[in-house]
This record gives structure tokens, sequence and C-alpha cells, in this order.
């Protein structure tokens, strides 16, 4: 089911870890950002666009992680854009005949066999510097951060308001670090947030990848509490987050995991 969110956009909410995906409406057809996640959910969005009386002519993937990267039949032939590295990333991840295999073992099992791996991650990298995806509908501000992902970026729906977060400012998830990064994780993903925070100035809503929709202040609450859990990480400190510990929601207790794994990489 589709949930407007603004004008022309809207959110579709998988049950697999609250993941959203985001469609903006066009002129001449409809932007789809992160389609997930498993087959009868996509059809079903692609069902809810016609409903709406449009179709796909475009699609964009915040980040090279197999649950952003997944499509089906029924939302068309498009150009499933994504940034120049984010793209390159997930080339090199295909040129491996066992990667599907891999995905598709280690699922978690509440979705195992459910989900489309046959049209993984077939991106169209956008020119470098671009600012703005190339599609007839109201503009996209892509801002390309190094956190979480290689070429992770988040989408500013201008006209719209709406901030497609990809990967970060989740209500249910801590940050995730790349700490398989070349650089220093820590420094990147601040850099993240304070380009987001930039952004968020001209948005009104926050949509991020997993976890419930943000409006007004409680983006700029969200990140807040991103930056002071990564600031704890770096010190080395126990962090005072609601979503881990004895705060974590109910069903959500296994991110306090999450959190335990990257502080004991860091420590390293």
């Amino acid at each position: 089911m589709l949930t407007q969110v603004a004008d022309a956009t809207h959110v579709h909410t998988s049950g697999f870890v609250l993941s959203n995906a985001v469609l903006v409406e066009g002129t001449a057809g409809a932007l789809l950002v992160d389609p997930g996640v498993t087959s009868s959910e996509i059809d079903c969005l692609a069902a809810d666009v016609g409903a709406l009386g449009t179709t796909v002519v475009a699609a964009f993937s915040t980040h090279p992680d197999w649950d952003h990267v997944l499509w089906r039949p029924a939302l068309g032939d498009v150009p499933r854009y994504a940034t120049a590295r984010a793209a390159d990333t997930m080339a090199g991840v295909l040129r491996d005949p066992q990667t599907l295999v891999r995905i598709a073992d280690h699922l978690p099992p509440e979705i195992h066999g459910q989900v489309p791996l046959e049209l993984l991650g077939l991106l169209t990298p956008l020119p470098d510097a671009t600012t703005h995806l190339p599609w007839d509908g109201p503009r996209a501000r892509v801002a390309e951060h190094r956190a979480h992902a290689s070429g992770h970026a988040a989408l500013l729906v201008e006209e719209q308001g709406v901030l497609v977060a990809g990967d970060m400012l989740s209500d249910v998830f801590v940050p995730m670090l790349d700490l398989d990064s070349d650089g220093d994780p820590v420094t990147e993903y601040l850099a993240a947030l304070d380009l987001l925070e930039r952004v968020a100035a001209d948005a009104d809503v926050a949509v991020p990848g997993h976890g419930t929709v943000a409006r007004g202040p409680a983006i700029g609450a969200r990140i807040a509490l991103d930056r002071a859990y990564v600031h704890a990480l770096r010190d080395g400190e126990d962090p005072d987050d609601p979503r881990i510990g004895s705060s974590a929601p109910q069903g959500w207790e296994w991110v306090t995991g999450i959190h335990e794994w990257q502080a004991e990489r860091l420590g390293r």
C-alpha cells in the first residue's frame, strides 16, 4: 500500500525491517527509489503505481546493498540510476558468478526464497558531478557521500520538500558505518550527517531506508541522535540511544548486536 507523504510523493513500506520504497509522480511517469523487498511486495507496488494512473519511467538506488537494488519485470524496463561509485561497486560484485547464490543462501529466514534476484543490481551510472536526476519530473537533487556504503546518496525532491535518506536517519537502526572503507568510516559518517543537515534545511519530510517517516523538527532530531551515536562509538563510550539496549523497541532488540559488533570492530 502506498502512503502519501507530499503532494506527489508516496512511500511503500515492506514488512521486512520496515524497508521503504519511495514513488515520486512526474508529468510523464513516476520515479521509483529503492523498491523492495519480496517479489509479492514489489508486484503489489507495481499494481499500486498503475492504480495511480501512471507508470515507472525511471528509478534510483541510494546505495549498492542487496535490498536497495532489487527489481521486477512488473515495474518495466527503465533506467535504474545510481551514483557512478555505487554502480561500479555493484558491477564488481556481480562479476562474481557466486554473488546471487551467496545472497540467496544468506537471506533471513522470514524472506528466504521470496526475494527476486534475477534483475538485482543492473544499475545505470550517473555521470560524475551529476547534481540532479535526469528525468521529467520534480527536480531530485543528488547528495552523494561516503557513509554506510560506497557511492551512497540521498535524494532531495526539491518541489516536494522530501528527503530520501537511504540507510540513514532511521528510528529503528543505529548508524551502520562502512567498516570496510579505505578511509576513516567515522569521519566519513560525520561528514555525511553534516551534508544531510544542510540538505534537510530544504525538507519538510525525511524518508529513511528503514523505519518511519520523520517530519519537521523530527528530522533534525534524528540527525542529532545519529551524530551522538557516532561520537560515542568514536570515543569508546556507551551510547545513550533509544534504539539499543533496554530502550530498544520491541522486536528490534537484535539491533543491539549490530552496535556491539561495530564497537568491537572499531575497538581493534
